[in-house]
């Protein structure tokens, strides 16, 4: 059952990364804050203890993140290495790629990209076009990928491919570990408007070799094993919106606490008051959907997650925007002010409606899986 009150270990946890996140603030270096992230165990809170990481959840992994977030110095590739590669292959790795991998990820020494986005497909499995065949013992991996993020800082790329089925002729989904300098793996940086520590990338794969070990888990499982990393994305995708929700609203309420344009201070204002109070409502709300989420995740009810994450996601991208949006209109020409750096957000803040899957299609998960209404595709 899902708790509504946090534990006091989750109260903790937030106050020691909440402390960590006010060390390094908003001009933080992100290597530094990976690494000190690194040393004191969060970013493999969520891994396996056998392999040097904490032995707990998403539920704690997203806590984390959404406290750096508030802090204004989130680290989107925790939502990427630790959430969706770590968990994949702590779930479904050979005992190889656990041992090599899982370590590494939770002391910060490697990090991992994760490649699903196609330039047709977007993130839709179905319609991927990158294969992989086999050669041999090897693999040899042909596709390309658009919008991955930090391939240039990360050791290798989880690939979404499709292999064969030999029975049917079908194509299925499958994982493939692709280090960085494979030959026939290339990289072209996306000139984006946004501007993040991490980069974006359209990535070639050129008959990529690889090893019969670079796959990851059961050929006949892809699907499953894809679910078992999609699920955690979005739920990190929430932690990633709340906390730049948080870190927003809470420089809105200290201006409007601080800030006399008449007699009172414009907070006592109710048309000041009343759209700050809402979005904290609506954080607060998403925040709950959130946890429910991981909860069901790190229970193992990967159905149940599911519909949990994608509902978590849409409320977390919507009182994001509207928090941030709120915000910068409460400080007036000072949101959009470098001092302040709330403008950088207006941009930021859409990546959660939009990434790793758009409102619309969430909208449809939720209408044809949950309402059970027709599908018009």
């Amino acid at each position: 059952m899902t708790t509504l009150v946090e534990s006091e270990e989750h109260k903790a946890l937030r106050t020691a990364v909440a402390a960590l996140g006010k060390r390094h603030g908003r001009d933080h270096v992100r290597e530094d804050l990976w690494a000190e992230a690194a040393k004191l165990g969060y970013l493999g809170v969520n891994l396996p203890e056998a392999y040097g990481g904490g032995g707990g959840g998403i539920a704690e992994l997203s806590l984390v993140l959404e406290e750096l977030g508030a802090a204004g110095c989130p680290l989107l590739m925790m939502v990427v290495s630790p959430a969706i590669c770590g968990t994949v292959i702590a779930r479904f790795g050979t005992e190889e790629q656990k041992r090599e991998w899982l370590p590494a990820l939770a002391n910060g020494t490697r990090t991992m990209a994760f490649g699903i986005t196609e330039p047709d497909a977007g993130s839709n499995s179905h319609r991927i076009t990158t294969t992989a065949r086999r050669d041999g013992a090897d693999w040899l991996l042909t596709g390309r990928k658009v919008f991955i993020s930090g391939v240039d800082i990360a050791d290798a790329t989880l690939v979404v491919g499709r292999t064969e089925d030999a029975r049917t002729g079908t194509l299925k989904p499958c994982l493939f570990i692709v280090p960085r300098d494979a030959d026939g793996f290339t990289r072209r940086q996306i000139d984006m408007e946004l501007q993040a520590a991490e980069k974006q990338f359209e990535l070639v794969l050129d008959d990529v070799r690889l090893p019969a070990d670079a796959l990851v888990g059961d050929e006949d499982a892809g699907l499953l094993q894809l679910f078992a990393g999609l699920n955690p994305e979005r739920i990190m995708t929430a932690a990633f919106a709340i906390g730049m929700g948080r870190h927003a609203l809470a420089q809105a309420v200290a201006y409007a606490r601080e800030r006399t344009v008449w007699k009172s201070p414009i907070g006592a204002h109710q048309a000041i008051a009343h759209p700050l109070a809402q979005a904290h409502i609506d954080l607060e709300l998403a925040r709950l959907m959130m946890q429910k989420a991981a909860h069901l995740y790190d229970a193992g009810d990967d159905a149940g997650a599911g519909e949990a994450a994608n509902m978590a996601k849409y409320a977390a991208g919507e009182a994001c925007v509207r928090a941030v949006d709120q915000a910068v209109h409460t400080l007036g020409g000072n949101g959009l002010t470098r001092e302040f750096g709330l403008a950088r957000l207006i941009t930021a803040a859409r990546v959660a409606r939009i990434a790793p899957v758009s409102r619309e299609m969430i909208l449809n998960y939720v209408s044809h899986q949950t309402l059970g209404l027709p599908k018009s595709y």
